[in-house]
């Protein structure tokens, strides 16, 4: 949670005990590492998804901590290979991972008008 976050003291404590909590629900562990494993099978899936996002023309916007380790900001930039340009929003947060915990405003606001932009026109 705290990893790449220049305030790590603003991340509320319920935020990590709430997602402890629900890994610890009988069962999960196993749930967890099903998906753990089958995760292998995604990156054989990429160009199927790709296809999909040029086809159906869905707009696309990509919040991003900028120093997230775990989903790398070159992840956001690789949508630009499949969404127009118009339909694209790529927004990099001074943050880690979990880039919403410190971000919940800017957030809420980048989603509002992003949704605004294309809801509207849809």
């Amino acid at each position: 949670y705290e990893f790449g976050n220049p305030h790590p003291e603003k991340i509320q404590p319920e935020s990590y005990y709430l997602d402890q909590a629900l890994l610890e629900r009988p069962g999960n562990k196993e749930v967890q590492l099903d998906l753990l494993y089958d995760y292998q099978s995604n990156v054989a899936l990429y160009p199927e998804f790709q296809k999909w996002i040029r086809e159906s023309r869905v707009p696309v916007l990509a919040m991003w901590g900028n120093k997230d380790i775990i989903f790398v900001p070159a992840g956001a930039e690789a949508f630009r290979r499949d969404v127009e340009e118009s339909r694209l929003e790529i927004r990099f947060v001074d943050a880690g991972h979990f880039a919403i915990e410190t971000n919940e405003e800017l957030y809420a606001e980048a989603i509002g008008g992003f949704l605004g932009k294309f809801v509207a026109s849809a």
